[in-house]
């Protein structure tokens, strides 16, 4: 199977094509080849070399991948499938949506089908590009399936889609994405998404081998920290050292909130306390959202990761037990990166990588089916 691959991050994604999951194992997938990757972001495409070697990763602004140069990264032989989906964060219910050049990029992956004409594509983004708007009030989904469909006269895809809970397919976190799936209007080919699972994976069964650590640490080793199950096993690999285990230093408002707050509780939480004089009025939270400020649960699994991962004020990620957030190690565990993959850059940019990312489970499964019906 032929595949391109844009938008591609650190490669989550990616990884889904990259590699499969055998008897508790990633095991190189030597159906998939992937032709060329496209990523504008450096550290991302730093990250993308670094666990991907053997593909080209061409580091550009999408806009700026002109016919002929796609024409000759991709040869004479058909490409079967196209993977990737725009920058997500213009679309987000979570802060301010706007409708700006990067929520227009969608239309560089049209763009790129016209030019390339796969037999399939897969494109993923958040749930909030259902129910975004353009500048005139236009719905994008809708824009996306007319635009898609109707490429030219003789080019267009029939669109199917639906919004996956990565919970349901192996990752311990409640993650709702849309997938949009692409048939090329000439291929007899049905789609249906693989059926998810039951049985979920708790927060404290996903990161309950990691070594404690505090404010301003970082740490290198597990120590004698060891796999407890299944998901920790898959997880750790054979990996030795420890990276991106690593928090900030924090002041002591946030430290006493992290102290303070329960499971299932948060921000309203902390002012009750202060109401209550249990704290001190300086410890009031006069910012954020009803789910900021917010401890996890360890028996559930854990709520959306983003880039804010390990900002208390940002989200809900105070760690279920210790009295800190979670650290980029923890959420690409959470996401269902092995700790063996690797991030690039500075503090920010990976949590960046991690947070933006497909959780590769559930790419795999995605990879699994779409495999299946291209062979």
């Amino acid at each position: 199977m032929r595949i391109v691959d844009l938008f591609s991050g650190a490669g989550g994604l990616t990884f889904g094509f990259y590699y499969n999951l055998i008897n508790g194992q990633f095991v190189r997938n030597e159906n998939c080849d992937i032709i060329f990757a496209n990523e504008f972001d450096h550290a991302a495409a730093e990250a993308f070399r670094m666990n991907f070697p053997d593909i080209n990763m061409i580091e550009r602004d999408i806009k700026k991948l002109k016919r002929e140069d796609i024409v000759q990264l991709i040869g004479d032989e058909e490409i079967d499938l196209i993977i990737g989906g725009p920058p997500c964060q213009s679309y987000s219910t979570i802060g301010r949506r706007v409708y700006d050049d990067k929520a227009k990029l969608y239309n560089e992956y049209y763009r790129l089908l016209n030019i390339i004409r796969p037999r399939m594509f897969l494109f993923e983004n958040v749930k909030g590009l259902l129910s975004m708007k353009d500048e005139n009030g236009n719905s994008i989904i809708e824009d996306i399936r007319n635009k898609f469909e109707h490429i030219d006269n003789n080019l267009g895809y029939r669109i199917v889609y639906d919004t996956l809970d990565a919970v349901r397919y192996g990752i311990p976190q409640h993650r709702e994405r849309v997938f949009i799936i692409g048939i090329r209007n000439d291929l007899d080919i049905e789609w249906n998404f693989p059926e998810g699972d039951d049985q979920e994976i708790t927060l404290f069964q996903a990161i309950s081998d990691f070594p404690p650590i505090e404010s301003g640490q970082e740490i290198t080793e597990y120590g004698e920290c060891v796999p407890q199950n299944e998901y920790q096993r898959l997880m750790r690999g054979n990996t030795e050292e420890l990276t991106c285990h690593f928090l900030a230093v924090y002041g002591d408002k946030i430290q006493t909130v992290m102290n303070h707050v329960i499971p299932g509780e948060g921000r309203e939480y902390i002012n009750r306390l202060v109401d209550e004089g249990v704290l001190g009025e300086e410890y009031r939270l006069t910012s954020g959202y009803k789910n900021t400020y917010g401890r996890l649960y360890a028996d559930q699994p854990c709520t959306t990761i983003t880039n804010n991962m390990s900002t208390p004020s940002g989200l809900r990620c105070i760690h279920y037990e210790q009295n800190r957030a979670l650290t980029p190690r923890e959420g690409a565990r959470i996401q269902s990166f092995p700790d063996w993959f690797h991030f690039s850059g500075n503090r920010k940019q990976i949590k960046t990588q991690i947070g933006n990312a497909v959780p590769p489970l559930l790419a795999i499964r995605l990879a699994t089916e779409l495999e299946r019906i291209l062979a």
